[in-house]
């Protein structure tokens, strides 16, 4: 139960409306002056407190200053009771750091109302602060990449894509960096002339988005699922923020990324001097280790992302294909292709 402060030394005032807030599930303690009502406050740790304004000893006044100078007590919303309706009055309590003002008499449903409100807003903002305090916490914590992973499941932004859906395009703003948590992504490059060419495949678990973090520049790609696709995206300011904080993690970052290059700039040397039978191939057992087949799994994959990937016309790619299967390298049923002889593959020159 929620647990209430009410200061009121009118005897009568104070005792009806404890009874009427105990009917309504609220625990109630009371003090008869402001000097009271500060120790009660200071012991009890209140939800919140009702407080009047004209009191012996010490006025409501008073009492909202000392409670907020408290660090224990300075968190608790408090709701002022008071006859006086004067502008300057209700203006002063507010300027003090009241959260709420009502004038005597009030209704019931009037004073509950007002105390319902205010434990709902005090409860989001301690849900915000604990959850703000948590990633802060969390930020400067992170050991390792498998850590960083993680902050990106735990506080990212959630987005969907279906397959086929543009995640972003070449020449919008690159504002966040995203992790794939489930499905595949494919990053892609058109020419004048229309041709596709895809320059990366991104399974689950890998980065996506990186650009600049010193200029909010544009992505050089488009980005499109290949199968429906979750991703958990941070603005790119914080994660420089969280890197800043943490060297390790930036140098593993930099060595997976360093990565991501050697594998395009070996790709783009096979697609420049290998045969269309090896780049067929090569691409063939690339889909294969991105999509976590196993050799004798089929992938599901169109005939023109496996052209753009291997960098030629899907014509001569599908003749490849025809020239595989006749060999028994592969089979193939409808979009289906198999790996039968997966170390001739490897060896196509």
């Amino acid at each position: 139960m929620k647990t209430i402060l009410l200061i009121e030394d009118d005897t009568a005032l104070r005792e009806n409306t404890a009874e009427l807030l105990e009917l309504a599930n609220y625990t109630v303690f009371m003090a008869p002056n402001g000097k009271i009502g500060i120790e009660v406050a200071k012991k009890q740790l209140p939800d919140i407190i009702v407080c009047d304004i004209m009191m012996p000893e010490v006025d409501g006044y008073g009492v909202l200053e000392a409670v907020s100078l408290e660090p224990t007590t300075t968190h608790i919303p408090f709701i002022f009771l008071s006859a006086r309706t004067e502008h300057k009055e209700i203006r002063k309590g507010m300027d003090l750091g009241a959260d709420d003002y009502l004038t005597k008499p009030f209704e019931e449903d009037e004073l509950i109302s007002a105390i319902e409100s205010r434990l709902a807003k005090a409860e989001i903002l301690s849900k915000a602060l604990d959850s703000t305090s948590k990633k802060k916490e969390n930020e400067g914590n992170i050991r390792n990449l498998h850590e960083l992973k993680n902050l990106f499941d735990d506080t990212g932004d959630i987005k969907s894509f279906a397959k086929g859906d543009v995640i972003y395009k070449r020449g919008g703003h690159s504002n966040y960096v995203y992790l794939i948590t489930k499905g595949i992504v494919k990053c892609s490059q058109t020419e004048d002339s229309g041709k596709e060419l895809i320059t990366n495949l991104y399974k689950t678990d890998s980065f996506l988005g990186f650009t600049s973090f010193d200029h909010n520049i544009r992505y050089e790609e488009t980005a499109t699922a290949v199968e429906d696709v979750e991703l958990s995206g941070i603005l790119k300011n914080e994660l420089k923020n969280i890197l800043g904080k943490n060297q390790n993690v930036s140098l593993e970052l930099l060595n997976v990324l360093t990565d991501n290059i050697t594998e395009i700039k070996e790709q783009l040397l096979q697609m420049a001097y290998s045969s269309v039978r090896k780049k067929t191939a090569q691409t063939i057992l690339q889909f294969t280790r991105v999509l976590n087949k196993k050799p004798d799994e089929a992938i599901k994959i169109s005939r023109s992302d496996l052209a753009s990937v291997a960098g030629i016309a899907t014509e001569s790619l599908i003749r490849t294909l025809s020239e595989f299967k006749k060999k028994g390298l592969i089979e193939i049923e409808g979009r289906n292709i198999k790996i039968i002889q997966l170390q001739a593959l490897e060896t196509i020159e």
